[in-house]
């Protein structure tokens, strides 16, 4: 009986040890995150990249931003610019007049570019709802799993996309992210971090980018699905000649 008793008790007390874990707090892993990323110097830089067939430029200042898209087709050269009052296309150097439905489409690729390069710095937005999962161990290594939401109000055209990301519990570098969308039919995708490198205190980094093999599946097990071989790789999301400034 005495026996049985001490059973019992060791029982009760690891359930209670284990309701009374406290998770992290999204906001704190992220604020980290942001950090190890160099987000201060992000916040007021020049940054200029090229990716595929397009070069980009980034302006930040505390708030204030200019995103430039540059690239040349058969009309000339196109340069895209997006700032905090708006989206204005320019073609050789002369302001267009753009129809809305195609300024939003040219702001969200211009924005879209520019968000990935940096991430996780962009995460503090108004809003952004972050919400901390659980924690994870993906290839032997441990990660604080993070959804990220938007609000109508201020999250864009695709404030409806859901992204989750998983932050090293050691070095709060942000080694995966995973994401849905809605336009054009919809679907997932999953990325992988790779070719990480720190350019004057900003850190860059390049990504696999996986869907997954079957459509219904679930966006918060691509973990596990990448684990188990069930991605398919899809491209490389690669930067290139970067610099800070």
């Amino acid at each position: 009986m005495k026996k049985l008793i001490f059973i019992l008790s060791m029982f009760l007390l690891l359930v209670c040890c284990k309701q009374g874990k406290q998770l992290p707090v999204a906001q704190d892993v992220i604020d980290k995150a942001i950090s190890v990323t160099g987000g201060d110097i992000i916040a007021a830089s020049t940054i200029e990249f090229n990716f595929r067939d397009k070069h980009y430029r980034a302006t930040r200042n505390n708030g204030a931003f200019q995103l430039e898209r540059e690239f040349t087709d058969s009309i000339g050269i196109i340069k895209d610019v997006y700032t905090n009052t708006g989206f204005t296309r320019f073609v050789n150097n002369t302001a267009i007049a753009v129809q809305d439905t195609m300024a939003k489409k040219y702001t969200s690729s211009v924005n879209s570019v520019h968000y990935f390069a940096v991430l996780p710095y962009g995460l503090n937005d108004t809003a952004v709802n972050k919400t901390y999962l659980e924690d994870v161990i993906i290839k032997h290594k441990s990660y604080h799993k993070i959804k990220v939401t938007f609000s109508q109000d201020g999250g864009g055209k695709d404030f409806e996309d859901v992204f989750v990301y998983w932050i090293n519990t050691e070095s709060f570098k942000t080694e995966y992210l995973a994401y849905s969308y809605l336009t054009d039919g919809g679907g997932m995708r999953f990325r992988e971090a790779y070719n990480e490198r720190y350019i004057n205190g900003i850190r860059f980094v390049d990504y696999n980018n996986y869907k997954p093999k079957n459509k219904d599946v679930d966006l918060f097990e691509l973990d596990r699905l990448f684990e188990n071989n069930e991605l398919k790789l899809l491209s490389k999301i690669e930067t290139e000649n970067i610099s800070v400034k």
